[in-house]
């Protein structure tokens, strides 16, 4: 196959990039909503429209910068950004310390998710690849790119590191003095992921994960990968 442009991948992960955050933070205001707490519901964040939920920084800006550091450089892509977070009020919901667990794994939830979804375009795109290319490619290339970002997406926010997903089912699990003594730390935690990222950590703690969870989709694990692998040449 021959490699796509860089406009051509632009295309590609688009629609996937949308999706996953807007699906992710629907997720986090939706189970809020039913567990007690209807900030995010009254401010209109349980939607679907990804207007909502994007940052222009965090989700346009930074994945941008990265592209394009990516490709100068020669260096192998790794995307990573974030949304505006859903205003959750713990407080009200019924059961604080177990729902907020709750709906902080909705996020990640949802992900896996979007993540078999896009798995399931990739088998129609298959069967439909002697029909039409012009069909079956589109579904098959942002089959691949879905799964990608919606596994990274999911791993990266059950990182047990504030504000992060992981981190709030953490805070959620520890003794009320450590829960205090844990919050301190959320100011300081995308900076330690930042780090993490800059240093090549981070690919080498979520990569693993990634891998795993592609091996449990109902694709084969190696074909993803070689589609990735094609969709980040």
């Amino acid at each position: 196959m021959e490699a796509l442009t860089t406009i051509q991948k632009l295309i590609v992960f688009s629609l996937p990039i949308l999706l996953a955050i807007t699906v992710h933070e629907a997720a986090h205001g939706w189970s809020a909503s039913r567990l007690g707490d209807s900030t995010a519901k009254m401010l209109g964040r349980v939607t679907f429209n990804p207007f909502k939920h994007i940052d222009p920084i965090g989700t346009i800006a930074v994945p941008l910068i990265l592209v394009i550091l990516a490709k100068l450089t020669g260096t192998p892509l790794f995307l990573f950004g974030w949304a505006k977070p859903v205003p959750v009020n713990w407080r009200n919901l019924n059961n604080p310390r177990r729902d907020m667990a709750l709906v902080a794994l909705a996020g990640p939830g949802a992900n896996l998710l979007m993540a078999v979804i896009w798995a399931l375009a990739i088998k129609v795109g298959g069967e439909l690849y002697s029909v039409s290319q012009w069909v079956a490619l589109p579904l098959i290339y942002m089959g691949g790119a879905g799964i990608l970002i919606n596994l990274i997406l999911m791993v990266l926010n059950l990182m047990p590191i504030l504000p992060l997903d992981g981190g709030r089912v953490l805070n959620s699990l520890l003794p009320a003095r450590l829960s205090s003594q844990y919050l301190r730390l959320e100011p300081y935690g995308l900076i330690v992921i930042i780090l993490l990222l800059m240093t090549g950590m981070l690919g080498r703690i979520l990569w693993p994960l990634v891998d795993f969870f592609m091996g449990i989709l109902p694709v084969p694990d190696v074909l993803i990968q070689r589609l990735i692998t094609f969709l980040l040449m």
